[in-house]
């Protein structure tokens, strides 16, 4: 049986360490190894703000195994994780502006077995809760069937130019919370 719970703290290398085996493993066909290096150099990784505001959540096995991880955000970081943060993250107004889905990472031995879903439920519930009315991410090229699936839609096509020199592209995409 899979648990999700709010991730602490704690979760923090068990989460890193899901993060990198889901990018290694479920990135192939989408992205070279360099990319893959690059992207868990300079952007993958944990957001542990969103661990400090209760938006992160971890789906764990009775054995006490994360083998997915997945949040939210109402704050203004779009993708990314701390090693990537500079600056503040300040609030978004739930009114205007879309709450934020990030930092979707699945096992490669429990990919395709609905975790991904249960966690943007558990998101999409909270951040309705908190008055947002849409919802934005940025979906790497392996995440985006899964976005689609949830209702998600384009809006963008773009690169991230990482300092290695690496390009990697991605997608912006969005939807009403009430979808």
């Amino acid at each position: 049986m899979i648990a999700v719970r709010a991730a602490r703290l704690d979760d923090l290398p068990a989460i890193e360490a899901l993060i990198t085996r889901s990018a290694r493993e479920l990135s192939a066909g989408y992205y070279t190894p360099a990319q893959v290096d690059a992207l868990l150099r300079y952007v993958f990784g944990a957001d542990s703000q969103l661990i400090r505001d209760g938006t992160y959540f971890v789906c764990e096995t009775d054995g006490g195994v994360l083998v997915a991880a997945g949040g939210w955000s109402r704050r203004a970081t779009l993708y990314g994780g701390d090693r990537m943060k500079a600056a503040e993250d300040p609030l978004l107004d739930p009114a205007t502006e879309p709450a934020r889905i990030r930092a979707y990472f699945v096992d490669p031995a429990w990919a395709r077995q609905g975790l991904g879903r249960r966690l943007f439920a558990e998101c999409l519930a909270a951040a309705r809760a908190s008055g947002f009315r849409s919802l934005a991410l940025v979906a790497t090229l392996p995440g985006e069937p899964l976005y689609r699936a949830l209702g998600f839609a384009l809006a963008e096509r773009f690169t991230l130019d990482l300092p290695d020199g690496s390009v990697v592209p991605v997608a912006r995409m969005t939807r009403p919370a009430d979808a």
